[in-house]
């Protein structure tokens, strides 16, 4: 898949993580039926594999469904042969090698400028600006002045709100996870979920 035209088509990234793997794969779903087209499962929830192997058969093989929190090698052998599309770190670290051994494509975690220039030395399809909260809106606007042609990925804080000033200082995407997804991942009000994806869709798209 080509994840950067995927995010910068549609702008916006739902990362699922949840203590419930019935409930996650639930979220994934009604995610995906609500138009969110790019989703990742951190692979620090519960069965998280399992979630993808499931939303991978459900969705098809066209979909862009990713895992994140890939740290390792064997993280990102074990991804791919879930079903996942791309791999999303928090972090640069050995699955970022991986990822490109195995022909995926790579959301690279940074947070500084040096870290920034080495993942994309590392072959990063874009760089996760994370924890994006941090310095907000205007330290991605100062990264961008170095880095005109790096794709940012703003993650970690971002609400509605937030995800239209990171928009305008020149992200890709935006990535979002307790602020779109709520208790969905525990089992929670799936109408109210359908409803934070309309804003959220609103919002990057306006």
């Amino acid at each position: 898949m080509n994840l950067l035209h995927e995010l910068r088509t549609h702008r916006l990234l739902a990362i699922v993580r949840g203590p419930d793997p019935a409930a996650a794969l639930t979220a994934v779903l009604t995610l995906a039926e609500s138009g969110v087209a790019l989703v990742e499962v951190s692979l620090t929830s519960a069965d998280a594999l399992g979630i993808i192997r499931r939303a991978r058969a459900a969705l098809g093989a066209d979909y862009a469904l990713g895992a994140g929190t890939v740290l390792t090698a064997d993280d990102a052998r074990a991804a791919a042969d879930a079903g996942a599309g791309f791999l999303v770190t928090p972090a640069l670290a050995p699955s970022l090698a991986e990822g490109g051994r195995l022909g995926l494509p790579v959301l690279a975690g940074a947070l500084t400028p040096t870290e920034v220039v080495q993942a994309g030395s590392a072959g990063a399809t874009a760089v996760k600006l994370f924890p994006a909260s941090l310095g907000g809106p205007d330290y991605l606007g100062a990264l961008r002045d170095p880095f005109p042609g790096t794709a940012f990925v703003p993650v970690g804080g971002v609400d509605a709100e937030g995800a239209r000033r990171y928009l305008d200082r020149g992200a890709v995407a935006v990535g979002v996870g307790s602020p779109l997804l709520g208790d969905a991942v525990r089992g929670g009000d799936l109408s109210a979920l359908r409803e934070r994806a309309a804003t959220f869709r609103t919002a990057v798209q306006r």
